[in-house]
Formats: C-alpha cells, structure tokens, sequence
C-alpha cells in the first residue's frame, strides 16, 4: 500500500489550501488525501457546536469511510498527517491520543509523521482578548440596533470586528460562531508532551495569526520535533513554501 498524506486545512479554508503541495508532490509515491472539514468548502457544518475533539472525532470516522478499511487494517496503513493552523489544532489532538490514557481504537489512527503548519492550540492573552472581543461583537449588535442608533449598525459592525480581528466570526453561522470559540479557548500545550511521533514543524516569522513563539514552544516540548523557520512569510505558510515542504516530505518517504 502506498503511504497515505492527510492534509487538514485551516479555520475558513478548504482542500484547495493544498493545490501547491498536491502539486509539488504529483509525482510523489504517495496518495494524498485533502478532505473539506465540517463547516468549510463543501462539508456541511455541524448540528451543533463543536469543539476539537469532535474535530478530531470526525477525521477518524472519515478516514475509515474513505480506505474502507478495519481498525486492524488501518494499523498495518503508513499515515502521514499534516495541519495547518486549525487543522493543526486537530493534528496535535489526534497524535496525543496515541499516547493518553483514553485508549479507544475507534478515536484515534496510527502516525508515522506529523507535519504542523502554523499550527493552532497554543492559547495566551492574545486568544483571551480575542474571546472577549468575541462577546463585545455580540454585545455590541444589541446596542447598535436601539432606535437611533440603527443606522450606525453597518458602521458600528465592521468597526467592533475590526477592533478585535474577527472577521472570521463576522461571517461565520452561529452555530460556526461558538465553534470557533470553543476551540479557541481550549490550550493545547498539556497535550504536546504526548506528541512522540516525529513531527517537522514549518512557521513563517511574520506570523501575525500564530506568532513564531507559539511554533518555538511546539518544537520545545515535543521531543522528536525539527522546526523549519522561514523568513518574512505569514500564515500561509503551507502554500508559499509548499516546495520546501515537499522536499522534506520526500526524504522521509
């Protein structure tokens, strides 16, 4: 069986993220799969708010469903596994359940390599400002549609969403609304010591949405882990150094 690359996307994105790694790695000996996760593309959103382990719920069930295959058959399976952003806040979960006291077949799925892009999960004052901003967008809705104040409303939006950097939850349903604040405020950095697959850990220094500390702090404390810092790239780590990735995942093939 040939090695199977799952990519998970970041929070507002789609398996178009990875046309530039699908394309650096066409030729590569491998099958790549790039799933929409629920509330993006053309998956669904959840019924109901969800956090990241049901994230995390989900991608096993989904690769079940896409191999055909038992858990017995799963485990004899090569699985490379690689997020950006969200999808790495899903990552990291999904490869500290290899190694938790929860012990549930059906959670979890083996991996030979862990591949974070800017990943998510690692929670400090900027995510807490970002959740209160979150309640003040609410509030502020209540406030702006008072008589009189109702033509303001257009303004007095992208105002409070600007002011605190949401324009992810301006758009979002409510239902993705309270998702995207459910898995901000979980920290995942309890969990990175039970990373023990080997993990190469790709950030660019100008990340305004995940700083360069937070890839330090992943690379620190999962023990097998080798980071890869490139200079004056953003978020959007995983397309603009797509060809450096590739080249990473090659050799280790």
């Amino acid at each position: 069986m040939k090695p199977i690359l799952l990519c998970l996307h970041g929070w507002g994105g789609s398996k178009e993220s990875f046309t530039e790694l699908r394309a650096a790695l066409k030729d590569a000996d491998l099958e790549i799969l790039t799933p929409d996760l629920p509330g993006f593309g053309s998956e669904p959103e959840p019924a109901h708010p969800w956090s990241t382990d049901e994230y995390a719920d989900w991608v096993v069930q989904w690769l079940h469903q896409q191999l055909r295959i038992t858990d017995f058959g799963l485990r004899n399976q090569k699985i490379l596994l690689l997020g950006h952003s969200h999808g790495g806040r899903i990552a990291i979960k999904l490869a500290a359940r290899l190694n938790s006291d929860i012990r549930n077949p059906q959670s979890a799925f083996p991996i030979a390599h862990l591949y974070l892009c800017a990943a998510a999960g690692i929670r400090h004052p900027r995510h807490i400002k970002r959740i209160i901003g979150l309640t003040l967008a609410k509030t502020g809705k209540f406030f702006l549609s008072i008589p009189g104040l109702r033509l303001l409303a257009p303004l007095g939006k992208k105002f409070l969403y600007k002011l605190v950097r949401v324009h992810d939850y301006e758009k979002a349903s409510p239902v993705m609304r309270q998702t995207l604040i459910n898995v901000s405020a979980e920290d995942l950095t309890p969990l990175l010591h039970l990373v023990t697959v080997k993990t190469d850990i790709f950030w660019g220094s100008a990340d305004g949405m995940t700083p360069l500390a937070d890839g330090l702090l992943q690379s620190k404390l999962i023990l097998q882990s080798e980071l890869h810092v490139f200079p004056g790239v953003r978020h959007d780590v995983h397309r603009r150094c797509a060809a450096a990735i590739e080249d990473v995942i090659r050799k280790q093939l």
